[in-house]
């Protein structure tokens, strides 16, 4: 029965044993003594049918046998002790305790019994771990080497539906941290590979399932060790503390070091700051059962000693957690990710080591699910899986900070913007999960970069924010109407909601800067590899040379006199409305003469059919289709009817007031084109890096397609994607698709990969 009697009268029936209250315990007594702060560190075990608890006076420091622990044949009422025969008849032989109730224990036959039955049941668990053996779960350079999750189980040699807890162990190399693996779990068998070669035998992280504790055993590869690949390892031993329900600090030392609490220290800080908020993100990205515990794991410090006391020996009012905590805060570190921190030692005057303090130290943490409940092996492996595909690649020696154990570089993104020289907070491979890159602070302007943003100063006053960029033409602009208005008023600035908001040379004088009156300007991050910042969008030049291009092989494939063929094309083009197509024109509409290659055909300007020149010789101003004050060539017939008016609404006179701007600036171009033509006969790659876009790729850079990486040569041409800027063949670049955010407003040659992007581009 409850030998307490703090809440039950001593009624209830006894369950637990606490060594440091010397009693036996219901659960309602147990349960009300050690919430108190003080007792809340108490050791209690279970109790089994038929337990008989130790000598009180035997195990104390002034017992008569140190070190040997007797069976209690009575219990003391009065003292509230148990006691051995020998204890009993040596502190209750006097007057005054002679006369004190006790209880007698019936030891005869149940401690026969009980050493019978644990003598056979401790056989059983060694044969359960008989067939254990381990198997490496990661390599040196962070590569999982099980390939999938039934492959996990399979080297576990563990059922599918097996609910286990994680155990890994830390340490400095050549502590033992093996050793200390395979007789704690598993009876001094070399599941974990041990070796007294001053080489460190633990290379990697390796596992081995333990069946009597249904737990993950992991080993890790020691601190301190000769290694090449210092920053990955220790990167390494981080995502296996993040995926322990408990860890054991091993050490060997007579004293504790200080890179005992810094390891802990920081790997605590580097959890918060990293790993709480991945193990979150990975429970809703795997659809996980059992949600992945963003509190960090226990931690058990077992310390061996030979020549120096163990801590708090000699301060036995001390708790030894409690001056863990002062080292902690003297050293500036606070462990606040773990969910409990616990000193077991043991001091080994002659070998081997007694490691059954750390056995039920484990035990009894691993019977604790407050915090960390045991969830499936599958579980563990999608954890670790998606640790390491998050928290990946080369470390930089450049940018470490060597003053941490985890600093921030070994999971953080390694990019730097250009402009500003600050790097990405975000962790590590963001970008594959479509995450941009983000900084801390702002970023200052660079000319070389020009990186500006413009918004819609409108839209923004609106609550909404609209990025714009300067481009040659508006979106409703026709490719060569656009390029005639360009060429007549400069580049446009364009929103979708707006429409049109600014033009570089709307008015003869006075024209204002865009940033004082229609945009607003934010500066933005360079990254690596991105150009997401303002870029001149202005492409003229390369429209006029798509043009020219397009024009020669019309002359090409034509067989025409170039000169004729290119001006009666770009005539028809930038010709207003209400002309007559060149060709349509096959006789002169007033004397009927047929024209022939080498005649010149003219528009009136006035009603706009085709005439040859001596029917078309005479001029007037014509004012009703926009063509005045001064003179222009009209046919005999409309020169005649000079008080005549044609009947053109207001609307068609609208409609052809831009194209009427074209035809001015077309007549302006075909008085050099003969010119113009001749320069077509060069070849057009003199003067491609002039007229190139500045997000384009030079020429000279492109030496195979970025796609199918053959290489070009005079049979293969090379042509851009106007969305990206880089070179393709002809195959991996036929798709027409418009990209507004360069100024290409009309659809145009884009590669395979962008035409794939959904939106606009």
């Amino acid at each position: 029965m409850c030998q307490e009697s703090y809440a039950c009268s001593g009624t209830d029936e006894a369950v637990f044993e606490c060594d440091e209250c010397c009693s036996l315990q219901c659960l309602r007594c147990e349960d009300e003594l050690h919430r108190q702060e003080r007792l809340r560190n108490h050791e209690r075990i279970r109790l089994k049918a038929g337990h008989v608890p130790y000598c009180d006076i035997c195990k104390s420091p002034n017992g008569h046998s140190p070190g040997v622990r007797q069976r209690a044949l009575v219990r003391c009422q009065s003292c509230k002790n148990n006691l051995c025969l020998e204890c009993q008849k040596r502190t209750h032989s006097g007057s005054n305790k002679r006369r004190h109730p006790i209880t007698v224990y019936n030891v005869s036959k149940i401690q026969d019994s009980m050493e019978g039955e644990e003598m056979d049941e401790e056989t059983k668990w060694k044969k359960m771990t008989e067939k254990v053996v381990s198997f490496l779960l990661v390599d040196e350079n962070e590569e999982i080497q099980v390939t999938n999750e039934d492959d996990f189980i399979r080297k576990l040699d563990c059922k599918p539906d097996q609910h286990l807890k994680v155990v890994s162990i830390f340490g400095n190399t050549g502590d033992g941290k093996s050793h200390t693996l395979n007789h704690t779990f598993f009876y001094g068998r070399e599941v974990f590979r041990t070796s007294p070669a001053q080489e460190s035998c633990t290379v990697g992280v390796w596992a081995a399932y333990d069946p009597v504790h249904r737990v993950a055993v992991i080993d890790t590869e020691g601190l301190l060790g000769a290694t090449v690949n210092l920053s990955q390892r220790t990167r390494l031993l981080l995502k296996v503390l993040a995926i322990s329900d408990i860890i054991i600090y091993r050490t060997h030392a007579d004293r504790l070091h200080n890179d005992l609490f810094k390891f802990l220290g920081d790997a605590s800080e580097a959890y918060l700051k990293h790993f709480t908020k991945e193990l979150k993100a990975t429970t809703a990205r795997c659809g996980l059962d059992v949600p992945l515990s963003t509190l960090g794991p226990a931690v058990i410090i077992f310390h061996e000693t030979m020549h120096t006391q163990l801590l708090g020996s000699d301060h036995p009012s001390d708790v030894p957690e409690k001056l863990i905590q002062d080292r902690f805060r003297k050293l500036g570190r606070f462990p606040e990710a773990f969910s409990s921190i616990h000193y077991k030692g043991t001091r080994t005057y002659n070998p081997p080591t007694d490691f059954s303090g750390l056995r039920r130290a484990l035990e009894q943490q691993l019977e604790n699910n407050t915090t960390r409940s045991p969830r499936h092996p599958g579980v563990i492996f999608k954890a670790l899986k998606a640790l390491s595909d998050r928290f990946s690649g080369e470390i930089p020696d450049d940018q470490m900070a060597h003053s941490s154990f985890f600093p921030d570089e070994y999971f953080t993104c390694s990019s730097v913007c250009l402009s500003c020289g600050v790097g990405c907070k975000n962790s590590m491979n963001h970008v594959k999960e479509g995450v941009p890159h983000e900084a801390k602070s702002r970023c200052s302007y660079s000319h070389q970069y020009d990186n500006r943003v413009y918004t819609c100063k409108a839209c923004y006053e609106r609550g909404k924010e609209v990025s714009v960029v300067p481009k040659t033409s508006a979106s409703t602009d026709s490719p060569w109407m656009g390029l005639a208005k360009y060429a007549w008023s400069g580049y446009v600035i364009e929103c979708p909601n707006c429409g049109v908001v600014y033009r570089s040379r709307q008015y003869w004088f006075g024209n204002q800067d865009p940033v004082d009156t229609v945009v607003r300007t934010e500066i933005v991050h360079v990254w690596p590899g991105t150009d997401g910042f303002l870029k001149d969008n202005n492409n003229a030049a390369q429209r006029l040379l798509d043009g020219m291009n397009f024009m020669a092989q019309s002359v090409s494939e034509l067989s025409l006199g170039p000169t004729k063929a290119v001006t009666s094309w770009l005539t028809d083009q930038i010709a207003p409305a209400y002309w007559r197509p060149n060709s349509q024109i096959l006789n002169c509409n007033k004397c009927a003469t047929s024209f022939k290659d080498n005649d010149t055909k003219h528009h009136c300007r006035a009603c706009g059919e085709g005439f040859c020149d001596s029917c078309s010789s005479k001029t007037r101003p014509v004012p009703e289709r926009g063509w005045g004050p001064a003179p222009v060539r009209v046919c005999d017939n409309c020169y005649d009817i000079r008080n005549a008016q044609l009947a053109i609404t207001e609307a068609q006179a609208e409609d052809e007031g831009g194209t009427l701007i074209a035809r001015k600036v077309g007549e302006a171009v075909q008085n050099t084109l003969g010119a113009v033509v001749t320069a077509i006969d060069i070849p057009l790659g003199l003067v491609k890096d002039a007229a190139r876009p500045a997000y384009w790729v030079p020429d000279h850079e492109i030496l195979h397609c970025h796609n199918c990486r053959k290489e070009f040569s005079v049979k293969l041409s090379k042509h851009h994607c106007r969305a990206c800027g880089q070179g393709f063949c002809d195959e991996c670049s036929h798709d027409r698709r418009a990209v507004p955010s360069r100024g290409w407003d009309h659809p145009v040659r884009v590669c395979f990969n962008c035409n794939k992007k959904p939106g606009d581009l």
